[in-house]
């Protein structure tokens, strides 16, 4: 029976209007079209305190941490579109990470991150379209046990990249996105199976 690959999408950026999380469901089209069941998280839905180690040991990890933790754990792999915020990735990003990599009880650690397979897109007004911060999330994935797909896009220009409706501009563009996601179902299944 063939494998049902499921990916959690998400955009690293809290704006409701943000062209990353426009990016992240072309993506996640192009994941569903390749035959896998995705999850769109909006990290807005999840607030997080800024991590600190004494308000873990204090209070324990937040509920929205905890929450966080299962649908890590429930899915395959990440579709992750990340702004880029001074050449690294935004802190709603680090701190979602950060907070995920906590073991709860008698769990190992990374384990809602370890095995998982992740793609990398994103969108920026500059010129580099969000590169930079694609360095940093590849690094900080890989340091915690996800397999990170080489094929990556960073769309520039985002203030001018998008259609009312949500979709990019250039044709091209589209495609390129639909089939990183394609590409995540792809290879989710072929190491499953």
């Amino acid at each position: 029976m063939p494998v049902t690959p499921r990916i959690l999408a998400f955009a690293g950026s809290a704006r409701k209007e943000s062209y990353n999380k426009k990016l992240v469901r072309i993506a996640a089209d192009g994941a569903r079209a390749g035959g896998a069941e995705v999850t769109l998280l909006d990290l807005r839905d999840l607030p997080l305190p800024i991590f600190d180690e004494d308000l873990e040991k204090t209070d324990g990890l937040p509920d929205n941490a905890r929450k966080l933790k299962q649908l890590l754990l429930a899915h395959d792999g990440l579709l992750i579109s990340s702004p880029e915020y001074n050449s690294s990735i935004t802190a709603l990003l680090k701190n979602a990470i950060d907070w995920a990599s906590r073991p709860a009880a008698g769990e190992k650690p990374l384990q809602c991150f370890d095995g998982k397979v992740a793609a990398l897109i994103s969108a920026s007004p500059g010129a580099l379209g969000g590169l930079r911060g694609l360095v940093t999330l590849r690094m900080i994935l890989g340091n915690i046990r996800v397999l990170v797909l080489p094929d990556q896009l960073a769309v520039s220009k985002a203030h001018e990249a998008f259609n009312p409706d949500g979709s990019l501009e250039d044709a091209a563009q589209q495609d390129a996105v639909r089939k990183i996601g394609a590409k995540l179902a792809e290879t989710i299944r072929k190491l499953k199976s």
